[in-house]
């Protein structure tokens, strides 16, 4: 079975790549990746595209000048150009080298499948092949390569992701087996994008795209090489990247920095490639946003979040309903700003945002927007492009993914989290191992609506069946859990719980560890991250840990308060971030504490939200997680952790049916502020009746029958 994978980027000879991806598709045993019009080179001259490079366990690396035509010009010429600049490139890779020679062996084949009498243009020392030949001469090439971890050092290399992805500072390690050594040790197994990464950042599409994957699969470093793909290629396109959480500009500017200085020699022109905001307000470039540049361009009226809470309502439908003003309000098509917009964290958007792109887009209208379906555990996503985009006078969709698989790219693959993190953080989530209430059903917080979202997001049936009302096992695999993420340390050091008896112990033992991790454990400040759960409380709460820190000579910040709200790390001096949960978004970091996680436990109506706010802080993990609280809810917490890992890590529960699910909803949803001051004010006054009945102030007799048996029916028939 052939093993080759493609990834077509732009190279401007279709007729001849189409040749050589069907005649490597027919070449028994080899397998690899093979790029077209990719690496990018910088030179004196400019940037320098290879035709196709072909990165193969069996063959080395195999580099192609492709022939449109029958004039192969002065191809001995090209031939020692391009193997001077790719292994001048690679030998940058102390690793692929011994002494002054490069390990894996490289070749260059010109590829000329229209010219017949190969022979005759022969040079020698010079491989030169069409469609009858070019078989024979790979059949002469070999590698006898020694682990499958140098083939991947070997395509990091022909890629450059490991210095695009490079950290925030140079990790220094000392010590074979500290928490850095293994952090760097990660790091350096996930320098390579898998087959589907890599086709999103190459592959470009005329019209959207769209890609989908769980938190942790790579959406953002995909989309931000995309981007910077997209401008080095197109310099004067204009091209804007967006997104929900403020705190991924930083991160966004530095992948695109890093991907253009390396393939296109130079650093990006911020005036064609803008990072920016989703809502943007006045005040110059750096609050400059989407929704207010539409606003500005068409002459509608601005809400700023204020106004659009006003006018619109509490949490998302502030924005939503903003953004949908915006397009009501616009009689004539806008002026087309923009070549491409790349929208990320599309799930925490309200469809009218996407509209509201699109319509800034010129024609062939390059939207791609990446989101996590899943983000929210509610099974619940944004709808599908054909419902986004709406439909034209013929009533045919105005978008639609069918038809090119690279319009729908998925990316399977967590790479962020470990096997026992991402289950542990689904388990927690999803409440599947909570104790079941008194008269409920079930102890589940909230479940997908749709039983085969667990298969697509990489969970495998062990026992059972995955439907509903029906008892279900699943596990996840190595396929799309790889094993190097957990097998750096002992599952137990992966995901810790831990219970203090109060805040003051609490945060002592937290100051404690990381004075540890930095001091002892090789880790940098930027490894970690202490979360709190509450953003309203997260100042007061993280304060007195915060403190402690500083007295001992650790420097941190509280993101988007001791910092620009753009800002996330910091990258002027070692300090510890701590953050609320929804900066947290987006971040990650080695070790994760996740403190205060009490305020995740409880029950009724918000319990889902809470919740969510766990399994949040939980995968923002790439190493170590530590959930730690005080008093009973984290000891509810601890219950459910340990009732997992006494599964090794499964997920095993009873599909609840669609009445169950109906009830979940609406036993945990998530209130406004206005809907939860209501319901306070009727607990309020229904505890003043129990009182009233308690105190013999009213008697039962004095309810009409009608309202007692309406409350005895309600409240499960007790009395």
């Amino acid at each position: 079975m052939n093993k080759v994978h493609f990834v077509h980027g732009l190279n401007c000879k279709s007729a001849a790549s189409q040749a050589l991806e069907d005649i490597l598709t027919a070449v028994e045993g080899l397998s690899g990746e093979c790029f077209f019009g990719y690496p990018l080179i910088p030179t004196p001259e400019g940037k320098y595209s290879i035709d196709a490079t072909l990165v193969s366990r069996e063959k080395g690396v195999v580099l192609f000048d492709l022939v449109e035509g029958t004039d192969v010009g002065d191809y001995a010429a090209r031939q020692d150009d391009m193997a001077n600049k790719i292994e001048a490139k690679l030998k940058l890779h102390r690793e692929l080298v011994r002494g002054r020679e490069l390990i894996p062996p490289l070749n260059v084949i010109t590829f000329a499948p229209a010219i017949s009498n190969i022979q005759k243009l022969a040079v020698p020392n010079h491989l030169l092949a069409n469609e009858k030949n070019l078989g024979e001469i790979l059949s002469r090439l070999s590698w006898i390569i020694d682990s499958d971890d140098f083939f991947r050092m070997t395509l990091s290399a022909v890629e450059s992701l490991s210095s695009i992805r490079k950290g925030r500072s140079k990790r220094q390690v000392r010590k074979p087996d500290s928490r850095g050594a293994k952090l760097k040790n990660i790091e350096d197994s996930i320098a390579t994008l898998d087959h589907r990464q890599n086709r999103a950042v190459i592959e470009t599409v005329d019209g959207v795209q769209r890609i989908r994957g769980l938190a942790g699969s790579g959406k953002t470093i995909v989309l931000a090489l995309k981007a910077a793909y997209l401008h080095t290629q197109y310099p004067d396109w204009r091209i804007a990247v967006t997104f929900h959480s403020r705190s991924l500009k930083g991160q966004f500017k530095r992948l695109i920095n890093n991907f253009c200085v390396e393939q296109g020699g130079e650093e990006p022109d911020w005036t064609r490639i803008r990072v920016v905001n989703a809502w943007g307000a006045p005040g110059g470039n750096e609050r400059d946003g989407i929704y207010y540049e539409f606003c500005r361009l068409t002459g509608v009226e601005f809400h700023d979040f204020r106004s659009a809470r006003t006018r619109f309502g509490e949490g998302d439908r502030a924005f939503d309903g903003a953004c949908q003003a915006a397009l009501n309000a616009v009689t004539t098509p806008p002026r087309e700003l923009y070549d491409a917009i790349l929208v990320d964290e599309a799930q925490d958007f309200a469809p009218s945002f996407l509209r509201l792109c699109y319509n800034m887009l010129k024609p062939p209208k390059r939207l791609i927007y990446a989101y996590d379906e899943l983000q929210n555990l509610s099974g619940t996503s944004l709808p599908p492009p054909e419902e986004i985009f709406g439909r034209d006078a013929l009533g045919q969709p105005v978008v639609t993914l069918e038809g090119d698989p690279r319009r729908d790219v998925i990316l399977q693959k967590c790479y962020r989290n470990s096997r026992p993190v991402l289950v542990t953080a689904h388990a927690l989530g999803f409440g599947i191992y909570r104790e079941q209430p008194d008269g409920a059903e079930t102890g589940l917080v909230q479940m997908f609506d749709q039983p085969a979202l667990w298969e697509e997001i990489g969970y495998r049936v062990q026992e059972g069946r995955l439907a509903k009302g029906e008892h279900v096992v699943l596990a996840r695999t190595e396929e799309t859990s790889p094993k190097f993420l957990e097998d750096h340390s002992p599952i137990e050091d992966l995901v810790v719980f831990r219970q203090f008896a109060d805040a003051d112990e609490q945060n002592a033992w937290v100051v404690e560890q990381i004075k540890k991790n930095i001091e002892e454990e090789e880790l940098r400040h930027d490894d970690i991250i202490v979360i709190h759960p509450n953003p309203l409380t997260a100042r007061e709460r993280l304060g007195p840990i915060r403190r402690a820190l500083f007295e001992v000579g650790i420097q941190n910040h509280l993101a988007g308060v001791d910092t620009d709200p753009d800002v996330f790390f910091r990258t002027e001096t070692p300090s510890v971030t701590f953050t609320s949960i929804y900066r947290a978004k987006g971040n990650e970091a080695g070790m994760v504490y996740v403190v205060n996680a009490q305020d995740c436990d409880g029950s009724g109506v918000g319990l889902a939200s809470l919740r969510n706010r766990l399994f949040t802080a939980i995968t923002r993990s790439k190493a170590w997680v530590r959930v730690i609280g005080y008093g009973q809810g984290m000891a509810n917490l601890i219950g459910e952790f340990h009732s997992l890992q006494r599964r090794n890590f499964r997920i095993d529960f009873t599909y609840p049916t669609d009445e169950i699910l109906k009830k979940l909803r609406i036993v945990h949803r998530d209130l406004s502020p206005h809907e939860r001051q209501r319901l306070e004010q009727r607990q309020t006054g229904l505890r003043e009746l129990v009182n009233a009945l308690e105190r013999g102030e009213i008697a039962p007799d004095d309810l009409d029958t009608e309202t007692k048996q309406k409350l005895i029916k309600l409240l499960g028939g007790r009395n």
